[in-house]
């Protein structure tokens, strides 16, 4: 992906301009001590906002939603960044409010000032839906716009939401795609331009709804050529091929997986159109008595949950892996937290690692694991992106993308 359909910070002298950055940095915060618990996002952004040091920047996030128990202002978000860029970030108490624009003009080129959480206003979030010419006369459009130079969106998490701070700005003033959000739409496309077989795809984990859109995406649009599943996702597509697996693993599956019926037919009907590039779990490791157990699918136990894959499809996942020229990987391959039961997610994650093929990850459990053994920089893109990265290999709309791509449109020839 050359030819970028949308501004970059290449495009443009940010020197001596006011810049307004969007970025998402919405991360787990302990409601009891204000605590940020990850700060993963936050160190995501920092290519960007360090390259934009030589203007007056003013940053915009969001966190969490209305009536969540972290829904909480930014200020604790304003000390920790400080803390990580090792300059000041000034907190302002507000958005759009005429205290806020005179405090942006009274800054200086060089600093750095968070707003506050963009959903504490009504327009982020009950706007989200309308037409852009709704969009374009709120007072988050009509008094931030006047203020500043360029608009850069970085937040990648965020692009499949059409909230205002996110494509408002789209007609106003150019949208610029900042460092990680370039890098995760170029990460993605990388991959879907990969022509080069076999193509991988490896689901596992517990959201097993995400992964039965994005593989049915990726098969009917000839992107991959296997699935290798495991997790709940496996077991999906273990009781669509007419498997059952008893009451304390079903029990788990309608706890786990919302519209499981649905998921279950959605599954068979993968089964029936790609049969041969489906591959599923032949042995488990159980857990009786919290002991592992080991077991083969024709002996399948019904009395215990399968928690991991087994050492026969571990060999078999494995084998193809090694031979794959790109692979995409979303979700462990079991209860990997517990170090019993970890061998699988281990041993398919590290076959993935130590692949020559190009390698794409993403997810929380995913690359939480990566991490934490020790791979994550033997994969050539993470994303940070969550269900705005399932949302885009599933194909659904992604608005903040479409906010920059509309904006080169406009601006392109100025």
């Amino acid at each position: 992906m050359k030819d970028l359909p949308f501004f970059t910070l290449d495009d443009f002298d940010m020197k001596g301009k006011t810049v307004f950055l969007r970025v998402d940095i919405n991360s787990p915060v302990d409601p009891k001590t204000s605590t940020i618990l990850d700060d993963s996002r936050f160190k995501a952004h920092m290519e960007t906002i360090n390259e934009l040091r030589n203007s007056k920047l003013v940053i915009m996030a969001h966190q969490s939603r209305p009536g969540k128990r972290d829904f909480t202002s930014l200020k604790i978000h304003a000390e920790h960044l400080s803390g990580l860029l090792k300059r000041k970030v000034k907190f302002l108490p507000g958005l759009f409010e005429d205290m806020i624009l005179e405090e942006i003009d009274r800054a200086n080129y060089g600093d750095i000032l968070l707003l506050e959480n963009t959903r504490f206003y009504s327009e982020e979030v009950v706007l989200a839906e309308e037409k852009m010419d709704v969009i374009k006369q709120t007072h988050i459009v009509r008094n931030l716009s006047r203020h500043m130079d360029y608009f850069v969106n970085d937040a990648f998490a965020a692009a499949h939401r059409p909230n205002v701070t996110l494509i408002g700005f789209t007609e106003v003033i150019p949208n610029i795609a900042g460092r990680l959000m370039e890098r995760e739409i170029r990460g993605v496309e990388t991959f879907f331009g990969m022509k080069m077989k076999p193509r991988v795809g490896v689901f596992g984990g517990a959201k097993a709804d995400d992964s039965i859109k994005i593989i049915k995406r990726m098969l009917n649009d000839d992107k991959l050529d296997y699935i290798l599943t495991g997790g709940l996702v496996g077991h999906l597509f273990l009781m669509a091929s007419g498997m059952d697996l008893g009451q304390k693993n079903m029990d788990i599956m309608v706890k786990e997986i919302p519209e499981l019926d649905k998921m279950v037919k959605q599954s068979a009907e993968i089964m029936n159109k790609y049969g041969d590039k489906v591959m599923l779990p032949t042995d488990f490791i159980g857990s009786e008595n919290s002991k592992p157990v080991y077991f083969k699918k024709d002996n399948f136990r019904k009395d215990v949950p399968a928690m991991d894959i087994g050492i026969d499809t571990i060999a078999t996942y494995a084998s193809l892996l090694n031979k794959s020229k790109a692979i995409i990987l979303n979700g462990p391959m079991g209860v990997f937290e517990l170090n019993e039961f970890a061998t699988g997610t281990r041993e398919i994650f590290s076959a993935i690692a130590d692949s020559a093929a190009y390698k794409i990850a993403g997810g929380g459990h995913t690359n939480a694991a990566l991490e934490k053994m020790g791979l994550a920089h033997k994969i050539d893109h993470l994303s940070t992106g969550g269900g705005a990265l399932i949302s885009y290999l599933a194909g659904e709309p992604m608005p903040a993308i479409e906010s920059l791509i509309n904006s080169k449109k406009k601006f392109g020839e100025n």
